[in-house]
């Protein structure tokens, strides 16, 4: 499948607020303070005014470029959470912090999606006992996500909790850090996301 492999720091200096493509989770002043200034050798000069079409581009930008998807894929999980009742924004919302890569994420297993991405793209993965290498799988509540017993998988995300202890696993799932066995409690919702992002314009954007 099609990916963007390009310079993961210049999507959040584009988009003026970090979206943690790369590096630590937590908040950095040196960082903030370099996601001022956009990318390019032009990037010194203000940030021009933009349209109400331009606002909503960027935030459906940053929801594309947050979970690692191209254009194509994000239509079709916007077609999806359009079909669900509900809000449609929440509903796209809910159904990107439910794919599998995100799911290893949010436990902590990697620093970055990309990261949990080539983790499950590489079969390191077992939902229900079972492998699965699609990164945009949809987990459920009941379903239990855990590693594959390989010792560098292991070792892995053993060093990536430990430099996270601080940090707290998403509500909506659970984690024995011991046996590294993980399950989803209940659907996520817009306020785990907790994302720089304000999902009724990308609606608006696609009602057009």
């Amino acid at each position: 499948m099609a990916r963007y492999t390009g310079p993961a720091v210049r999507l959040s200096r584009r988009e003026g607020v970090n979206l943690f493509i790369k590096g630590s989770r937590r908040s950095d002043d040196k960082v903030a303070k370099r996601l001022e200034q956009p990318p390019g050798q032009h990037g010194k000069m203000r940030r021009r005014k933009i349209s109400g079409y331009g606002l909503q581009l960027r935030e459906k930008q940053k929801l594309k470029r947050i979970y690692g998807m191209l254009e194509r894929q994000f239509r079709v999980f916007f077609q999806r959470a359009s079909k669900k009742q509900g809000v449609t924004g929440e509903n796209l919302i809910q159904l990107l912090e439910s794919r599998l890569d995100n799911v290893v994420y949010r436990l902590l297993f990697t620093q970055t999606r990309r990261e949990a991405r080539q983790m499950v793209g590489h079969g390191l993965v077992l939902v229900n006992g079972r492998v699965v290498n699609i990164p945009s799988y949809i987990v459920k509540p009941g379903d239990q996500i855990e590693p594959k017993k390989k010792e560098a998988n292991l070792n892995r995300i053993k060093a990536s909790l430990e430099l996270m202890d601080d940090l707290p696993v998403s509500e909506w799932l659970t984690l024995d850090r011991k046996t590294l066995v993980a399950s989803v409690v209940r659907p996520p919702t817009k306020q785990d996301a907790a994302l720089p992002v304000e999902e009724s314009l990308v609606v608006e954007l696609f009602s057009k």
